[in-house]
């Protein structure tokens, strides 16, 4: 089986990027499941219905993650209510609305489970994700296991997939925009790569135009966040799998 993830879609750049690659993705590879943290897709801040309507009903992505962005768009409870395909991290607070797992069928008949949990260092208060991937994986059985921890630490990320080696298929990082050198497969059969890195503008700061950031250390005022729009690049990870373990991870790279 082959499952294609991508990492944070920002702005309106990103979605670009969504959109022109995503199903040539799909037909090259021959992936069966494809993976979009899509937190930052609305503005870089948020994602928005009729964002998750697109990616699902046009362009066949199977499940979108999230993050500490997830409820940025006021009203967008409803539809992570609603869908049971887009998720919130699971280590959310157990009323928060929508789901932090799911668990669905390729075409081939295989059951994929996917799980979004958020790392608490240096991120807003959260439950301890490893006891709650623990509790999920005690109460859940699939074929497949595919995990995206959205962290700021990389320790934090690591802890988690050496947490998870031989117990999920991938654990794959999101959330700090700039992708690393690490993907491997852990000796347990887990494809893992700290972050994959982000969807969207490169010629700024983390997806944002370069003038407030740089304003933002250097003056007292904060200027407003703005999506930035050149260098558009898509990052993504290709996990190949042979029963529940990955057999290789490889980095995808497209540029517009």
């Amino acid at each position: 089986m082959r499952i294609l993830a991508l990492g944070d879609v920002v702005g309106e750049p990103g979605r670009r990027l969504v959109e022109a690659f995503v199903p040539e993705l799909r037909r090259e590879t021959g992936a069966d499941f494809v993976v979009i943290n899509g937190e930052n897709a609305a503005h870089g801040h948020g994602i928005t219905e009729p964002i998750a309507r697109e990616w699902f009903e046009r362009l066949g992505v199977d499940v979108i993650t999230t993050g500490n962005h997830a409820f940025d768009v006021k009203g967008i409870e409803t539809y992570f209510r609603q869908e049971p395909r887009i998720l919130r991290p699971a280590n959310h607070p157990p009323e928060t609305a929508g789901n932090g797992w799911v668990k669905l069928h390729t075409p081939s008949g295989a059951e994929v489970l996917v799980i979004n949990l958020m790392g608490r260092v240096h991120m807003p208060p959260c439950d301890c994700p490893f006891r709650c991937v623990d509790t999920i994986l005690q109460r859940e059985r699939a074929d497949l296991v595919i995990v995206d921890m959205h962290a700021e630490a990389t320790s934090e990320a690591q802890a988690m997939g050496f947490h998870l080696d031989g117990r999920a298929a991938a654990v794959v990082g999101t959330h700090t925009h700039v992708g690393t050198l690490d993907a491997k497969v852990l000796p347990g059969g887990t494809a893992y790569v700290t972050d994959i890195g982000m969807t969207g503008p490169y010629d700024g700061v983390i997806g944002m135009k370069k003038e407030a950031s740089l304003g933002r250390f250097l003056k007292v005022q904060r200027p407003k966040y703005e999506v930035a729009e050149g260098d558009l690049q898509l990052h993504a990870v290709l996990i190949t799998t042979e029963g529940r373990k990955a057999t290789s991870i490889q980095r995808i790279l497209r540029t517009l």
